[in-house]
């Protein structure tokens, strides 16, 4: 039996031969393929590369026949695992990833250079067979196609390590190199802190510019190559962008924050703190696309870092912009009642900042005022009563804050018109830097942040502000006319009211050819109000004089202003040069 046993069991060795031999025979076929194409590709007469529009074919050949031996081989290993051909084989693989880990270098370095800066599109790729569109800007990668096929060979053989190495060592090269030529610096907080703010500024700039670039077309089309390239493994895709991208991004998005800690930021640093702002909060969704897994969170922190201290930045500004009016004391009036160089600060620089309407509308958000006693409600959108508390539904923080520094301002206003000695200029100072406010509020986003019914009731003041002017700058000039033109009067009387008038007139016009009313539509309803108060009564005052002078044959007139003369000298005032007019 066990003879028999013996017999029965001897075919399976031959079997075993015989598999052998088909294996290595299989593995011999696709070595010499992988031979004689490595052969032809790293001799000294090729003067091409093997991955190129004119020798693709054969670099797929090359790719699928080391693909082959690998798979031979392995079936080999498990029929005798001491062979010397798998060692044979495993040399030739090495060769055969040796030529392709060099394309692979090649292939990521060729045309990857990048054009100027200010091209939104930063990459200037050749091939257009790889082309993704994102927010208007398109990325061209050069033969991505190459580059999967190489890499899905490389790790599929075993060579993971080899491939992951070549391809961070030179896109991380290219991202870093970019990031220098856009002006992305890497400087710390103490570098920045020694930095005057004009050379500051100008760093600034270049982030700007710099941070749309990166986030929008070389970070988003690293991202992409290495999800097309790496396709087979998401893990090595993400380990790879991670590597690539992580210090640059760190570095470039770590420089707002930077800035917002810096403990000399005046009123005036405000803008560019905010452009900054608004640049990093436009592009976060993007940036969060991008960044969108959990090994990118210190990316995804730092933006969130650096918005917030930015916020920070601003809310502390605005706080010593709010001081700086409330200590503001010039005493000095302005000549001819004109705007004071506080209005024109204050208001410029509000209008300014309502052109960030969405930026502080999110960073005041949750910042509300301490007052001891509500506002006014007419400095404010919601209507109705007259006074608002912070709390208001109908008004936002940013519409409250912003209410709150004009109402300030023309507190401080008001106190400025108290030197003046003439009362009719103190009200006319109020009315010209009034309607300075209500221009710049119309002009700009801040008509949209405090609302209509705001300039309109800022507009009645104005009004109020001209009426009490001109009942005290011209009343008494006006009362020394007839109060009824078309009443008798004596001769006697009527001269009287011409001597008056002339004694009047002359001392107003000497006084306000001095007095500035910068807008002019402000200036010319000044004066249409007074002409129609003036000018008919005058006439009829006129005629009557000149009637009876002519019915007596008197040669002597007293009238020293034809109504011609009147419109002229009229006409002159509110300008501010006492050259442009003389009494004779």
């Amino acid at each position: 039996m066990g003879k028999h046993f013996f017999r029965s069991s001897s075919p399976p060795p031959a079997k075993h031969t015989s598999h052998h031999s088909l294996a290595e025979r299989a593995m011999e076929e696709c070595e010499n393929d992988v031979d004689t194409l490595i052969t032809k590709w790293t001799s000294s007469e090729s003067d091409q590369f093997l991955f190129s529009l004119t020798s693709h074919q054969e670099a797929e050949e090359l790719v699928r026949a080391v693909k082959n031996l690998h798979h031979s081989m392995q079936r080999l290993v498990s029929v005798t695992p001491e062979a010397e051909k798998i060692y044979q084989a495993k040399r030739t693989i090495q060769a055969a990833m040796k030529l392709l880990e060099s394309e692979f270098r090649r292939v990521l370095k060729a045309n990857m250079e990048y054009p100027d800066p200010e091209c939104v599109t930063i990459r200037s790729y050749k091939s257009s067979r790889f082309s993704i569109e994102h927010d208007g800007a398109s990325y061209l990668a050069d033969d991505p196609d190459d580059l999967k096929l190489i890499a899905d060979c490389m790790i599929s053989t075993g060579y993971v390590k080899e491939c992951i190495k070549v391809y961070q060592s030179v896109r991380k090269s290219i991202v870093d190199e970019t990031l220098h030529s856009l002006g992305a610096e890497r400087l710390t907080l103490h570098q920045i802190q020694k930095l005057d703010w004009e050379i500051l500024e100008t760093k600034i700039k270049s982030w700007l510019r710099a941070v749309k670039l990166a986030a929008r077309s070389l970070f988003f089309g690293e991202r992409i190559l290495a999800d097309h390239v790496f396709s087979a493994s998401g893990s090595i895709a993400e380990s790879v962008f991670n590597e690539i991208t992580r210090d640059g991004a760190l570095a470039l998005f770590v420089f707002p924050e930077n800035v917002g800690k810096l403990k000399k930021l005046t009123p005036e640093k405000m803008f560019r703190t905010l452009d900054m702002y608004e640049a990093l909060a436009t592009l976060s969704p993007e940036i969060e696309s991008i960044f969108n897994s959990d090994s990118n969170a210190a990316v995804k922190s730092q933006v969130t870092n650096s918005l917030s201290k930015l916020s920070e930045a601003v809310r502390s500004m605005m706080d010593d912009f709010e001081s700086a009016i409330q200590k503001e004391s010039s005493k000095k009036p302005v000549a001819g009642g004109g705007v004071h160089p506080l209005t024109r600060y204050v208001m410029n620089y509000l209008s300014f900042l309502a052109d960030y309407s969405e930026s502080i509308e999110v960073i005041f958000e949750n910042w509300r005022l301490a007052l001891t006693r509500p506002l006014p409600k007419t400095l404010f959108p919601c209507g109705g009563g007259e006074e608002a508390s912070p709390e208001d539904v109908h008004s936002s923080p940013v519409s409250i804050r912003l209410g709150w520094v004009i109402l300030q301002m023309l507190c401080k206003i008001d106190g400025k018109a108290q030197p003046y000695k003439d009362v009719a200029l103190s009200y006319l100072f109020l009315a010209n830097n009034l309607q300075y406010v209500v221009n710049k509020v119309r002009s700009s986003k801040l008509n949209l942040l405090l609302g209509g019914d705001c300039v309109a009731s800022q507009e009645a003041k104005v009004n109020r502000y001209i009426a009490k002017f001109e009942k005290l700058a011209w009343g008494k000039m006006l009362t020394s006319l007839s109060e009824d033109p078309t009443a008798e009067s004596s001769p006697e009387k009527a001269r009287e009211h011409i001597v008056n008038f002339n004694t009047e007139f002359e001392l107003a016009y000497r006084k306000q050819i001095l007095w500035i009313v910068p807008d002019a539509k402000l200036r010319d309803k000044i004066k249409i109000s007074l002409s129609q108060k003036l000018i008919p009564v005058y006439a009829e005052l006129y005629n009557r004089v000149e009637l009876v002078r002519d019915v007596e044959m008197s040669n002597e007139s007293i009238i020293k202003y034809t109504l011609d003369d009147l419109g002229n000298y009229h006409s002159d005032l509110y300008f501010g040069s006492k050259d442009l007019g003389r009494v004779s």
